[in-house]
């Protein structure tokens, strides 16, 4: 089961039911899903997803995902799971655009990164990141990683596929 995690600031939880409005109105805010680059879908394909990791994701232990909470407050989202674009994990994160300018995801990255590196044992992880996100972008640059390679959408987007070595923890 996904543990809680806890960083300066932020709570990692594993979703509750309760957290379903929550989650669906991250992933239906345009700001937010043009950063992760996605589209913004339905409210009720969000609502299936949703579901899917109470019923499906943490059930069957398929990957690690968190709800972000700040004093109380609903502040994001977060995994660590197998990724299709490298032998390894990717690191997803998104704040929700009040938390922004922070530094929270900078807190949110490095959490994610020191439980990969101490309760998953891995030695690598990746990031999937906008081309034009360049906040982002800067963040992973801050912390460490290392561009990999672009890669480029069937719609022309570019993400950049960027890469973090736990042995350079922080």
């Amino acid at each position: 089961m996904t543990p809680s995690l806890r960083t300066e600031r932020l709570e990692f939880n594993p979703y509750r039911p309760e957290d379903e409005d929550s989650f669906v109105a991250l992933l239906r805010d345009a700001d937010v899903c043009r950063w992760m680059g996605q589209d913004l879908v339905p409210e009720d394909e969000i609502r299936v997803i949703f579901r899917a990791i109470l019923t499906d994701v943490y059930p069957k232990r398929m990957f690690d995902v968190w709800g972000l909470w700040l004093d109380g407050r609903y502040a994001g989202h977060a995994e660590v799971k197998k990724t299709g674009n490298v032998d390894g994990h990717e690191l997803v994160a998104a704040l929700a655009p009040a938390f922004w300018g922070r530094g929270l995801g900078t807190e949110v990255v490095r959490g994610l990164i020191r439980y990969a590196a101490d309760e998953l044992g891995l030695k690598e992880v990746y990031g999937m990141v906008g081309a034009e996100n360049t906040p982002s972008l800067a963040l992973c640059r801050r912390l460490g990683f290392r561009h990999l390679r672009d890669v480029v959408g069937d719609d022309g987007s570019v993400t950049r596929l960027v890469a973090y070595s736990t042995a350079d923890l922080m």
